[in-house]
């Protein structure tokens, strides 16, 4: 049995298929995110499907996922495999809810901090008892990188790039060591904040550009770009 996972963010729309727990396709969406998603239907043909949207999309997107498939949207009313502990459960984004049930489906009974890296960074901490107890939000990659155009008169933007010195020796160089060495150091300070707090847990990082940061920390930290839609899943399951 197939699912179609759908992952609408702020920086990029994604989908997944998966064929039973498996992963068997992922892709970015095209601009025409409605005609993508037909192609893929009509393609992979899923029997179910999961939206996980924090973007203002388009209902048609819902419709034709509905039409098509046992179709779910994820929000704060789906069936979870953890509870929340968060004052307004409503406010919390669907991409931190997969997050989160990713973490309890893969790491059950232990304590989890979930780093997701998109157009925010978010921090998300699940206890060993199975409870959401929420984490923290800041800006990502490329919203520090256009923060330093945006609100400087002379500084350009600087696109993101993996190979620059510790110590900058142009503005480019600058921008890159300041902003990339100061993620690095932040998801540090806060994992060890965790660590003093909590004693041993699991650390997970995720999202696309997950793999080049793991690589600058000095701690080992697991690494999966595709948690989010693995949670997908395993929310898609309950629920469908």
């Amino acid at each position: 049995m197939k699912t179609l996972c759908v992952d609408l963010g702020n920086t990029r729309m994604k989908a997944a298929v998966f064929e039973g727990s498996h992963l068997i396709h992922a892709c970015v969406l095209e601009k025409n995110t409605l005609e993508h998603l037909k192609s893929l239907l009509e393609q992979f043909n899923p029997e179910k499907s999961i939206l996980s949207s924090v973007v203002h999309h388009e209902k048609n997107i819902e419709e034709a996922l509905a039409a098509a498939t046992s179709f779910h949207l994820l929000n704060h009313q789906s069936k979870l495999n953890f509870s929340l502990a968060v004052g307004k459960p409503e406010t919390m984004g669907a991409d931190r809810l997969a997050l989160a049930a990713a973490a309890v489906h893969f790491f059950p009974k232990m304590n989890n901090l979930v780093i997701g890296l998109g157009s925010c960074i978010t921090y998300n901490f699940i206890n060993s008892a199975g409870v959401f107890l929420g984490g923290s939000i800041s800006p990502g990659l490329e919203m520090r990188l256009k923060s330093l155009k945006d609100y400087t008169a002379l500084l350009p933007l600087v696109e993101k790039e993996w190979s620059f010195p510790l110590t900058g020796y142009d503005t480019k160089t600058n921008i890159l060591s300041g902003v990339i060495w100061g993620m690095t150091m932040e998801i540090e300070g806060i994992t060890e904040a965790y660590r003093e707090k909590y004693g041993n847990f699991n650390v997970v990082l995720t999202g696309g550009d997950c793999n080049y940061f793991e690589r600058l920390l000095k701690k080992k930290i697991f690494a999966d770009p595709d948690l989010l839609f693995k949670g997908l899943y395993a929310i898609s399951e309950t629920n469908n």
